[in-house]
Parts: structure tokens; C-alpha cells; sequence
């Protein structure tokens, strides 16, 4: 290959955009971004000095739960530092010593220093200063004295780690120098778990547009075989897969992060089908085994039947998650726990049958243990309603691997975990696309990362699913992807991809798609019936004063932006065009109600819980 071609694919995102203005305006507006995403590329020093005195100590030791607050506490400081950290590694018998590779091994990551810091990425970290007390030396304790005058004393700190079974031990490792120069200064004894092996984060997703059969997904250290108990003494085993470093997409000369500093062993994936359910109706389960362990008894919840008559369910993209803690972490989505915890209240309140995630699920982009944070975050709700996806370019693109869009998004992914970890009714490997009905709703799902045009084999698809659907079983036509037809957000990077639009949007038309769902954009916004970058109708005030499109008369559909679920949110500019009719950049999530005559769609503002937009369809 070319190696002037190979460096334009690696640094799209480095060398191209780094240098633009409107980078760095992206930089200093999106929290998740910080010098930590780069602390594996910069070059390790020495500290200075030799102190005696100092020493660490941990709050918990092994063996640790599945999950855990470990406070780390530095004792023995002679001059406490704003610039002193501490980072969380795993596994534990990593090097902190700067890794014998050339730096040309990570310009695609955006940042061109001269060496790693670590061979593994630290899982997050946080500084001493997140201790008030720690600058001030508030907790101070003399070590020699002349006389009542203390000739030398030492200041303490302490910060506390939101710890998850990762199933590999982890260390604490005490730095000097910040993110932009760190050294070592102390490490702690590694730690373990006291079941690596125990079954965790399952969630479930519907298999058919049945209703009566269930996948539960969970992971965990044992590759035997494990079971789904459930219902009244009916049980299931479960399929076992697992992946590699080997199955991560990289380039020979530049491993990609999923196959180099980011790789974490991801344990098994298990997976197991319950069968004889009734839609809409309520059951138990726990999975694992005699040997690993068993979950908690989870209740949960089917979906409606395809074409059944009512239909509840939330939507949302670009989610992934936040530590628990003051950490920082390579990739921070500010929005995703108040997100989180408002689904799992409404969920928990209300009549709700599924949840459709469209896109930019974890963030993990090749960090493979920011998996299990992800999974740990949506397990409450996740594990008692269907989770359903849609892949997004965080999952799967990658220069020359198939992908549609050659970035390196994914982090070297190429949709491997994704796939593992969220195992949709798909037709085959790496063509993530599929459709299924609930109530009213017939669900076409797509990928916009693989191609969709005219004559690929997603495009087919795409055709044959919308012309099959039978509308008087499903009246309601939805179509879900990641990346949108229409935005008003501009940016260097554009968001939209107009011919994407010019190869999809016709059929959207002439299958009379009613609601169109997209992602990647971090806000919310909704257009009016549009078609071709015009407004075929706009709708009238109904019942209630809501916006109101009244489809008995058919026009173009509806298209929602439902970005808006964790990742720092996109501003919209002062003029947009007049198809934009409504527009929040604010987290949140999309509740949605059908009947076989209406579809009233709102979006939930998550801190106040307000709905924000609210609109009908009817029939």
C-alpha cells in the first residue's frame, strides 16, 4: 500500500482536522475530549528525587466484589502537586515503562508525541486534587522532630474509583508531571476479583417480531456453556463466543487502538434464546451456572406482538457512558447518566415495551473494557425490557475494511464487539441490518456505515423489506439508521452525506414511510414532512394544540434527529432552513405511544423530565 495513502486514511482525523480552527472550537465545547484521550502517546520521564516516606494505600483488597468504591490514598507527600495523579490499570502486569514502539504507530489517534506512555491504556484516572484537602496539606503527619518543631512532615491525599468486574486484576499507579509530562512515582499491589468469572451485564432483545421468545445476552470469565433459567422451571444454555485482537480491523504498519493500547481481553459472550413466552406479559429469570455463580432473579417484560395494538417504546442514539466518579476516562458522554437513570424511572413506572438505540452505543472506539462500563450503565432497564440497536459509525468504520466512510471511528472495531455484544436478527455476519413489528409498528433498521447504494446488497434489502410490509397489520412504517438525511448543524465534518440521501430517500417516498429516526447528530430536531429538501406539508395544531400531520392524506415523511442521550450536545446556528421546525440541544430521550389510528412521539428533556417536542401522525 501506498504510505502516503495510508497516512491521508490513519490522520483524516489528525493531521487534517487537528489543524483546523473549527477543531479546536469542536475540542473546547465537547467534554468528552480531553489531554487524558492522549496520555498513552506521550513520553514517559523520570521523577525526580528519591522520597523515602512516600506509600499507597487502598480502601479494598482482594478479592473484590463485582462491583465497588475503592478509595486510594497517597500518604507520605513532601509537596503536594496539582500536576499528581492517579491512574486505574488492567490487567495489573502491565508496563509503565514507555512501550518500544514508534510513535508513527498512533497519528491515526489525532496526536503525534513521540512515545507511549503505557503498552495498555489506563481504564481512568483521576487527580489528588480532587481531594480539597490534598494542596492545602489539611492532613499532614510529622516524620522527624527537634524539640515541639516538626523539622519534616508529609501531606496525604485520597480519591475514591468506581471499580466493575473486568475479570483482570487491576493496580493503581501514582503519577507525577500531569497528563502533558507524567512520571512514575508509586504503584500499588495488583488486586483481583473475587469472581472473575461471574455471568454480569446481561441484557435481552426479541428475535422475531413475535413476541414469544427472548434473547438474554451476559458476560463472563467461564467459556463453558452457561443457562437462562426462567418462567416456571424452564431453562436454556447458551452459545459461547468470544473475540480476539486478531479479529480487530488495524493496519500492518499502524495497529489500530483495538489491537494495540486499547485492547482489553473481553472474557465470553454468552447468549441464550427463551422460548413458549406470551407478548406483552411478565416474566423472571437469572442466568449463570452452579460453578460461576448465579445473577439476581430479574423481572422482565415482552414486547407487543407484531401487529397488536398499541405499542410504547423509547429511542434514542449516540448514548455511551460517564464513570461514576470524578475520573476522567478516554471517552466521557456527560449526558448519558442522567439519560440513563430517567429511562430506567420511566421504564419503571410506565407501561413501556421496547427500547431502539440507533447508533453510537458504547464510545468505546477500540478500548475494549469501556464495553463493560457501558453494559454495567443500561443493565437496570436493558435487563428487563428489548434492547435493539442500529450500528453507528463508532462501532464500525474503519479505512478499508468495508466501511462506507473511511475514518477511523471505531477504533479498529469494525463492528466486532458490537456484534458480540448485541446479537440482532440479522441475516449474516457484518450486514447489520434487519426489521422487526411490534403493535402497529413495522421497524426497518438499517446500517448507514455499509453501502446503501443503488444495487448493493443493503440497498436491495432495504426495497424488499419496505415494499413486504402489510399495512393493514402494520399501518405505521418507521425507518431507523445512524447517520441523518437533514441537519441544520454545520460542521467541519459534515453530518450529513447528501448522497446517502439521493440513493434512500426516494424509496422513503414511494413506500410511504410515516417517521423517519436518525442519530449522530448530539441534539434534537424535527422537520416537517419532508422529501428532496422540501416541506411537502407542514402540520396543523390538534387536540391539545400539539403539531399535528395528518397522513390519511400522505405527503413525504417525518424525519427526527435523536442524538441527544449522552455525547456533549451540537449547538444549532442562527439560521436554518424553514423544513427545521423544531430543534433542542439538550440531553434526552424519545418516548413514542401508537395506536392503530395515531403515533404521538415526544422528547423528554431528562433532568426535568418535561417533554420538550411533542407531535402526533395520524392515519
Amino acid at each position: 500500500m501506498d504510505l502516503w495513502k495510508l497516512l491521508f486514511l490513519s490522520s483524516l482525523l489528525s493531521t487534517l482536522v487537528i489543524a483546523s480552527p473549527l477543531y479546536h472550537d469542536y475540542l473546547k465545547h465537547h467534554e468528552g475530549v480531553s489531554k487524558f484521550r492522549l496520555i498513552n502517546r506521550r513520553s514517559l520521564i523520570d521523577c525526580p528525587g528519591n522520597n523515602p516516606y512516600l506509600s499507597m494505600n487502598v480502601s479494598m483488597t482482594s478479592p473484590l466484589p463485582n462491583e465497588s468504591f475503592i478509595t486510594v490514598t497517597v500518604n507520605g507527600i513532601l509537596h503536594p502537586d496539582k500536576l499528581q495523579w492517579i491512574a486505574m490499570i488492567s490487567p495489573s502486569n502491565v508496563s509503565v515503562s514507555g512501550c518500544p514502539l514508534s510513535s508513527f504507530n498512533y497519528i491515526q489517534t489525532g496526536d503525534l508525541e513521540r512515545l507511549p506512555l503505557l503498552c495498555h491504556y489506563p481504564v481512568k484516572a483521576q487527580f489528588l486534587s480532587k481531594d480539597p484537602l490534598y494542596l492545602n496539606c489539611t492532613k499532614k503527619t510529622c516524620h522527624k522532630k527537634l524539640g515541639k518543631d516538626c523539622l519534616i512532615h508529609t501531606c496525604a491525599g485520597s480519591v475514591t474509583f468506581h471499580v466493575i468486574n473486568i475479570r483482570t486484576e487491576i493496580e493503581f499507579v501514582l503519577f507525577g508531571g500531569g497528563f502533558d509530562a507524567p512520571c512514575v512515582l508509586k504503584r500499588t499491589s495488583p488486586i483481583r476479583f473475587a469472581n472473575p468469572s461471574a455471568p454480569l451485564y446481561g441484557h435481552i432483545s426479541s428475535i422475531d417480531s413475535s413476541g414469544t421468545s427472548m434473547r438474554l445476552t451476559w458476560v463472563s470469565g467461564d467459556k463453558m456453556p452457561q443457562q437462562v433459567q426462567y418462567g416456571n422451571g424452564k431453562s436454556s444454555p447458551s452459545v459461547v463466543t468470544s473475540f480476539t485482537k486478531e479479529d480487530m480491523c488495524s493496519f500492518a504498519r499502524i495497529p489500530s487502538p483495538a489491537q494495540d493500547f486499547g485492547w482489553h481481553d473481553p472474557g465470553y459472550i454468552h447468549s441464550a434464546i427463551m422460548t413458549g413466552l406470551r407478548p406483552s406479559s411478565t416474566y423472571s429469570y437469572r442466568y449463570g451456572s452452579d460453578l460461576v455463580g448465579w445473577s439476581n432473579m430479574i423481572k422482565f417484560k415482552t414486547p407487543a406482538a407484531g401487529g397488536s395494538e398499541e405499542l410504547r417504546f423509547i429511542v434514542y442514539g449516540d448514548m455511551g457512558k460517564a464513570p461514576l466518579d470524578p475520573s476522567v476516562e478516554h471517552y466521557i458522554q456527560p449526558g448519558s447518566i442522567s439519560v440513563t437513570s430517567a429511562i430506567n424511572k420511566v421504564i419503571t413506572a410506565n407501561n413501556i415495551d421496547s427500547v431502539f438505540h440507533i447508533g453510537d452505543i458504547s464510545y468505546a472506539t477500540g478500548f475494549l473494557a469501556e464495553w463493560d462500563y457501558f453494559l454495567d450503565l443500561i443493565e437496570p432497564f436493558a435487563s428487563r425490557i428489548s434492547y435493539m440497536t442500529a450500528i453507528g459509525n463508532h462501532e464500525r468504520d474503519y479505512a478499508e475494511s468495508g466501511s462506507v466512510y473511511q475514518t477511523p471511528d471505531s477504533g479498529g472495531e469494525c463492528g466486532v464487539p458490537y456484534e458480540a455484544y448485541f446479537q440482532m436478527p440479522i441475516a449474516r455476519k457484518d450486514q447489520p441490518w434487519y426489521s422487526i413489528e411490534e403493535g402497529p409498528v413495522h421497524f426497518t433498521v438499517i446500517s448507514t456505515e455499509h453501502s446503501w447504494s443503488p444495487n448493493s446488497t443493503q440497498y436491495k434489502w432495504i426495497e424488499a423489506d419496505l415494499q413486504s410490509v402489510n399495512r393493514t397489520r402494520t399501518p405505521w412504517l418507521i425507518f431507523a439508521g445512524h447517520r441523518p438525511m437533514y441537519s441544520s448543524v454545520q460542521s467541519f465534518l459534515p453530518s450529513v452525506d447528501f448522497k446517502f440521501r439521493v440513493s434512500i430517500e426516494p424509496l422513503l417516498l414511494k413506500y410511504k414511510v410515516d417517521l423517519v429516526l436518525f442519530g449522530h447528530v448530539h441534539n434534537y430536531e424535527r422537520t416537517c414532512a419532508i422529501y428532496q429538501d422540501q416541506c411537502k406539508s407542514v402540520p396543523r395544531k390538534g387536540k391539545g394544540g400539539i403539531d399535528t400531520y395528518y397522513n390519511s392524506n400522505y405527503t413525504a415523511p417525518v424525519h427526527v434527529i435523536v442524538g441527544m442521550a449522552g455525547f456533549s450536545l451540537d449547538n444549532f446556528p442562527t439560521n436554518v432552513k424553514s423544513w427545521s421546525l423544531a430543534r433542542y440541544a439538550e440531553f434526552g430521550f424519545a418516548r413514542v405511544s401508537t395506536t392503530r389510528n395515531y403515533l404521538q412521539f415526544e422528547f423528554v428533556n431528562s433532568t426535568t423530565m418535561e417533554a420538550r417536542d411533542k407531535f402526533r401522525i395520524t392515519k
